[in-house]
């Protein structure tokens, strides 16, 4: 059992630019699948430059906008009865970020969208690249699988 919540924030509605919330549980889903994570529940927020900038500055203390931002409940794994999902957390993605990302890098805003849900989920499973080098190695690696198979 695996439970995706979709919510939107400031001045964005669904579907936006190719991003529908079909699309975005699909993805999550798959995510959770590819990485053996079941009997959770995961929330997104797609949000805009300007609130994103303040989750950012308020709460990582970096003063611009951000692509993501994850919010984990937990610090390990736990076991859940089956009935219940445990709230892994949120994921904030700016939707305005990851359009300008996604023309910079030439990519579609749906591939652009996945590798953030992508990079969000981990965080939510305990994945860290800001800890140290092997463990950015690790994320990216995963990531790179993730967004090969989705």
């Amino acid at each position: 059992m695996r439970l995706i919540e979709i919510f939107t924030e400031g001045n964005f509605t669904l579907p936006y630019k190719g991003i529908t919330e079909n699309f975005l549980s699909k993805v999550s889903e798959r995510i959770l699948e590819l990485t053996e994570t079941d009997k959770v529940s995961v929330t997104v927020i797609l949000t805009d430059n300007e609130t994103i900038h303040t989750i950012n500055k308020d709460y990582r203390g970096k003063d611009k906008p951000t692509d993501v931002i994850s919010f984990a409940y937990r610090d390990e794994p736990f076991p859940s009865p089956d009935e219940i999902a445990e709230e892994l957390g949120d994921i904030y993605i700016s939707l305005e970020k990851a359009e300008e990302q996604a023309a910079e890098y030439g990519v579609t805003m749906e591939a652009e969208v996945k590798r953030l849900l992508i990079h969000g989920i981990l965080h939510l499973l305990g994945y860290d690249h800001e800890k140290s080098e092997d463990d950015e190695i690790e994320m990216q690696a995963l990531e790179e699988k993730l967004i090969n198979i989705i």
